[in-house]
């Protein structure tokens, strides 16, 4: 049983907490049977089952369809962390959802929304954010997508990679320089899957696996209804949404480390070793405290930035750059620990642990990786 004493902490409020139980609830029931087939038909079953269950609800505010009055990132960060916990390949589609949404629940118009939001929340239309190019990932401002203007609307020309939900959304945001503005002007857009200029042109495996690709865009021809934001500020709108949503990565990774935590007590409490329990043994009992106290120390961080965003902070970079940072390198620790402690059975294939072993790399890097967010703290720290 997962430690839940962090529920009484200040940060949150009743809701938060019969929330989280009831997130618990229905994930312990309905993601055990998180089916096991072909990579993209799970992702689109289990995003009709979050829709259908009400949690894709939390990706945006009740008068856009949402759960909730307001888009609420605690509430983000509960449900990251408890399908991590649960189902890691439940957390990916939930955070694509989520991050998909969030260029036009934040920034888009009340038509967009009116339009894109129903079919994410439902869980029936897969969402993607396509930002990452070959040679912009971290340098996010050395894209070379182009979007000009075309009679009514714009031509989208270039090529984006290391795109999630590639090959299974059903629409993307796709952020683009935009000469016209200037040398720095950039413009975000919403384009359907079913457009012609826009092709999948391969799959990409990792260490994990998610839905991952390339996606090349080539004359791809979209309305002026298909602008997010201001033509000239698409950097705003992409690091606007990165700003809300990067500290659910590190709610992500709090479940892994949860999960590892709880695998590495069972395996300890259960398995004799030199005439005794293994967590008789003092080392094994100093490194499931460090483990624990990196993840609480990680919690603190992860829910410290969504209780200032929640509060009504306009901008939480440097607290959401702290919570990715800690919290995913924290895991990769508790995890690591967990691997040393199982043994062979943490290095076994199909084992939990093992799992986790591959997922918990990629958040390392994703959404900003470590090295970006030591540079955002630092970058906050010398300007106050």
């Amino acid at each position: 049983m997962p430690d839940r004493t962090f529920l009484d902490w200040p940060f949150f409020d009743d809701m938060h907490r019969q929330l989280a139980a009831e997130l618990d609830a229905w994930a312990g029931r309905e993601l055990a049977t998180v089916p096991h087939g072909a990579l993209d038909d799970a992702c689109r079953t289990i995003a009709r089952r979050l829709g259908d269950a009400g949690w894709l609800g939390l990706v945006a505010p009740a008068r856009f369809g949402g759960r909730l009055e307001s888009l609420d990132l605690r509430s983000l960060a509960l449900a990251r962390e408890t399908f991590a916990r649960h189902a890691p390949l439940a957390d990916f589609v939930f955070a694509l959802q989520a991050l998909g949404a969030g260029p036009v629940t934040l920034f888009g118009t009340d038509e967009q929304r009116a339009r894109l939001l129903p079919g994410i929340i439902a869980g029936r239309s897969i969402a993607a954010f396509a930002l990452t190019e070959r040679d912009a990932g971290s340098d996010v401002a050395a894209m070379r997508t182009t979007a000009a203007r075309d009679r009514d609307g714009y031509l989208l020309d270039g090529e984006k990679t290391w795109i999630s939900n590639a090959g299974i959304a059903d629409h993307y945001v796709v952020f683009c320089r935009y000469p016209e503005g200037g040398e720095r002007s950039f413009a975000a857009f919403s384009v359907e899957a079913t457009n012609p200029g826009l092709v999948v042109s391969e799959r990409l495996e990792t260490l994990a696996p998610h839905p991952l690709g390339t996606v090349r865009l080539q004359r791809c021809r979209v309305g002026a209804d298909a602008l997010i934001g201001e033509a000239g500020r698409g950097l705003r709108v992409a690091l606007g949404t990165l700003d809300v949503f990067r500290t659910t990565v590190g709610a992500a990774a709090l479940g892994f480390a949860r999960r590892a935590l709880d695998e590495a007590l069972a395996h300890a409490r259960g398995r004799t070793a030199f005439g005794g329990a293994l967590a008789d043994l003092q080392l094994v009992q100093a490194a499931l405290a460090d483990m624990a106290t990196e993840i609480d120390a990680a919690a603190l961080l992860v829910y410290r930035a969504a209780w200032t965003r929640d509060r009504g902070a306009e901008r939480v970079t440097r607290e959401a750059a702290m919570a990715k940072l800690h919290a995913t390198e924290a895991a990769q620790r508790v995890i690591d620990r967990a691997v040393q402690l199982l043994g062979a059975r943490g290095v076994a294939g199909g084992g939990v642990v093992e799992a986790l072993y591959r997922e918990i790399r990629a958040l390392r890097i994703y959404e900003g990786a470590s090295d970006i967010q030591r540079l955002v703290i630092a970058g906050a720290l010398l300007k106050s």
